[in-house]
């Protein structure tokens, strides 16, 4: 099995947004309730850049199986060594490694890129990304409980940390 990452490009946004939207409905992933639009993720996809804040589309075998970003912490330049790493895989590709590939990507990437803090946000009744995340060695940084309203359901948001 062939694990390969390139980087995004605006061809690549409607699998990006279709990747993204088959996460809504379990509401274990993303605190978006219904799927978002190709049209409201653009400035979003503007936002990345290979050299500074990547957006990799994530192959298997040359088939595509998701996508990983580094997205910024905070819009102060204090915080610019510091990003959120996200993470989303098409269904039929999850749990065959993936996640394992993209976080060591992340790891390895980040002193290029002048990054020193990875963040992941993850909710607390998300068990296998939680799981990844530590066995990568993220602590628990934050815990934020019953922030995240899932249609009556209040969800703890986990921020888990990493020193690169």
């Amino acid at each position: 099995m062939q694990i390969d990452f390139k980087y995004a490009s605006i061809s690549d946004l409607p699998k990006i947004v279709a990747t993204y939207n088959s996460t809504v409905a379990s509401r274990l992933v993303t605190a978006d309730l219904e799927p978002v639009s190709v049209e409201s993720k653009t400035e979003w996809f503007n936002a990345h850049s290979p050299n500074k804040r990547p957006l990799w589309i994530v192959t298997i075998d040359g088939d595509y199986a998701g996508w990983m970003s580094f997205n910024s912490f905070y819009g102060r330049p204090a915080y610019d060594g510091t990003v959120e790493v996200s993470i989303y895989l098409e269904e039929s590709k999850r749990g065959k490694g993936l996640g394992k590939a993209c976080l060591q990507k992340a790891i390895a990437a980040a002193p290029s890129l002048n990054i020193h803090s990875l963040l992941g946000f993850i909710f607390g009744h998300n068990e296998p990304s939680l799981k990844l995340f530590y066995q990568f060695g993220f602590k628990k940084w934050a815990h934020l409980p019953a922030i995240a309203n899932m249609e009556g359901i209040m969800r703890d948001l986990i921020i888990l940390g990493k020193k690169v």
